[in-house]
């Protein structure tokens, strides 16, 4: 009988553990989906910009919203300046889940 209740005490443990793996992994998945929605919001705007001829690229800042599949929102800001024949375009994204997150993408465009 104390053969099985250590046998059962173990089993125990041992799903637990594996509760805990399943909820790291499950947030870590998230946290994936997250990132790639905001670098694929922060690529668009990037390309919608580059697509523009250089003479016409507005110079300054700007910014929306976009919802992700997932109904988080993403704040996405961006800029444009110029410097000689350079003209330098950053995209920011900005999301919250459980805490603030952000990625930015540079591109330097040539006349």
């Amino acid at each position: 009988m104390i053969e099985i209740l250590i046998a059962l005490v173990i089993l125990s443990i041992s799903l637990l553990a594996l509760a805990g793996l399943m909820v790291t992994t499950t947030n870590n998945t998230s946290f994936g989906s997250h990132m790639t929605e905001a670098a694929t919001f922060a690529q668009d705007k990037l390309e919608e910009l580059r697509a523009i001829r250089w003479q016409d690229i507005p110079e300054g800042v700007g910014n929306d919203v976009k919802t992700g599949s997932t109904g988080t929102g993403y704040t996405r800001n961006w800029s444009v300046t110029r410097s000689g024949v350079l003209k330098t375009i950053i995209v920011t994204i900005n999301w919250r889940d459980r805490t603030d997150h952000s990625i930015r993408l540079t591109s330097v465009l040539s006349l």
